[in-house]
């Protein structure tokens, strides 16, 4: 392969691998839509009923931790497109 046909190769691919990493931190939008809803009818059910506080606050704590990992899931791709990726993806096009 030319060092032309390298270089563009190359671009393309650090391109793509960007764009992969913008599509996988669209996984935060759910955690975040998520946790929002969890939280607001938390606020509702302790509203109707303030002596279940805790129980609620400690269901609602979990499964926002729960729910949480899909966005940590996601901004691990993003990190491993953007900081591994490109070495690997070197290598091959190299051909070392």
């Amino acid at each position: 392969m030319g060092n032309d046909m390298l270089y563009l190769a190359k671009g393309i691919m650090l391109g793509l691998l960007g764009l992969g990493a913008g599509c996988a931190m669209i996984a935060g939008i759910g955690p975040g839509i998520g946790e929002g809803n969890a939280v607001a009818k938390a606020c509702e059910a302790i509203g109707r009923q303030p002596e279940c506080k805790s129980d609620v606050t400690s269901t609602m704590i979990m499964g926002c931790a729960i729910a949480e990992t899909t966005g940590l899931y996601g901004l691990i791709v993003a990190i491993l497109l953007i900081f591994v990726a490109p070495g690997m993806f070197n290598v091959i096009l190299e051909g070392k």
